[in-house]
């Protein structure tokens, strides 16, 4: 019970349980509170995986209570621009249909060849919801409709990173920060298991 009810998951778990609230203050015109709110559940994602790995809470449970609050988090902020601020939406159509298609099929690709849903944390994805977490904030202030065409673009290269990734290495640690990188670790892995060293010391 104490390996599930940690910290890290709570604060993923935060995010799931006070969005309609988010929602209710949108509907009801609060605006500070909503305000409020957004920056503190939007906080909860930096601090539950930082939490988990400074604490050794990383788990598997926690990896995915993480991935649903964000995909509903993060599906809601253009809800929310949407309703705030619609020209924003507007200027961005054909981005958001490129973006969330894409998200759609890496969904796709993973359960046809695993036979369950399967998301990676990127760093790629992790830097664009800071983006979006920021884009949300800075809104009420200034235009941000560039800033989503950008965050949007990148979104697209990460899930198609995430993509190329199930393709090339099938499945892999969900915390794996990129192509490149899993790339020249399977790399190193290969040349060091055919090091004349290596296969000496298998024999003997």
């Amino acid at each position: 019970m104490r390996k599930i009810f940690t910290i890290p998951n709570s604060l993923s778990l935060s995010r799931l349980v006070f969005l309609p609230l988010l929602y209710w203050f949108l509907w009801q015109n609060q605006t500070v509170w909503f305000f409020l709110l957004f920056t503190v559940l939007g906080s909860t994602d930096f601090l539950d995986g930082y939490l988990a790995r400074r604490w050794n809470q990383v788990s598997r449970l926690g990896k995915s209570l993480d991935t649903v609050a964000d995909m509903f988090f993060y599906i809601s902020v253009v809800y929310f621009l949407m309703h705030l601020y619609p020209e924003a939406i507007q200027s961005n159509t054909h981005l958001l249909i490129g973006a969330f298609s894409v998200y759609g099929l890496s969904f796709i690709v993973p359960f046809i060849m695993f036979r369950k849903p399967y998301t990676l944390h990127t760093r790629v994805l992790r830097s664009n919801a800071v983006l979006v977490y920021l884009m949300m904030i800075l809104s009420f202030v200034m235009s941000t409709s560039f800033l989503l065409s950008v965050i949007l673009v990148i979104f697209m290269i990460g899930f198609l990173e995430e993509i190329l990734i199930f393709i090339r290495f099938g499945a892999v640690d969900q915390d794996t920060s990129s192509f490149f990188a899993i790339s020249l670790e399977r790399r190193l892995k290969d040349w060091f298991l055919e090091h004349p060293i290596f296969r000496a010391r298998i024999k003997d």
